[in-house]
């Protein structure tokens, strides 16, 4: 009985990671959208895939945490962590749904950069959540979330110039709308990399 009590620590970090991979894999798939929309529901359906796997993961991690009596951080610090986590590959699947659904022939550039930089941004979430485990890599850790920062702030520059461009630039409405939605949905992922970046940033600054 005392044995179910005690914590499993590792396990912990082992789906932190596993959610990491599949939001690297996830944003890889947007990428690939947006190069090449000859498949375009084929990778709909690969990321619609990797959220419900990931949705799983996330379901386990919260299950972990009800059951385990000593965690190795914070428990809300554990919460948060996943469920932003998971918000990332939510919002990637909105945009994959939202490109399917209004139809959208082709993508623009900006469009295109966004999404990279979205992988950019979940491939630095990947990496400060695998050093996580050991809080002697918390210099190394804080400077990959800097990393993270600055990736939001260039989305943030990317978006504000696709959105000019589109207004200035783009002659039917409905088109308008629809990239304007698809630029916002992908912005927003990187924000919320910037939010697992955060708390993670507040982790190291609480056991470090």
């Amino acid at each position: 009985m005392f044995g179910r009590l005690m914590p499993t620590e590792g396990k912990f970090f082992d789906l932190f990671n596993q959610h990491a991979e599949l939001a690297v894999k996830c944003a890889k798939e947007m990428v690939a959208l947006m190069t090449n929309f000859d498949d375009l529901e084929i990778r709909v359906h690969a990321i619609e895939a990797v959220e419900k796997e990931a949705d799983k993961v996330t379901h386990n991690a919260i299950e972990l945490l009800h059951k385990t009596f000593i965690t190795p951080l914070d428990r809300d610090d554990i919460h948060q962590l996943i469920t932003r986590m998971d918000d990332i590959l939510d919002l990637l699947e909105d945009a994959a749904q939202t490109i399917s659904l209004y139809d959208i022939k082709s993508i623009t550039p900006e469009a295109k950069r966004l999404a990279e930089l979205c992988l950019s941004c979940a491939e630095k979430v990947q990496g400060a959540v695998g050093l996580l485990s050991n809080m002697d890599n918390s210099r190394q850790i804080l400077s990959i979330c800097q990393e993270i920062d600055r990736l939001e702030s260039d989305a943030d520059h990317v978006m504000r110039a696709a959105m000019s461009k589109l207004f200035r630039d783009e002659p039917d409405v409905r088109t308008l709308i629809k990239l304007k939605a698809i630029y916002e949905i992908l912005e927003t992922v990187t924000d919320r990399c910037e939010d697992v970046a955060n708390i993670i940033e507040g982790i190291i600054v609480e056991n470090a």
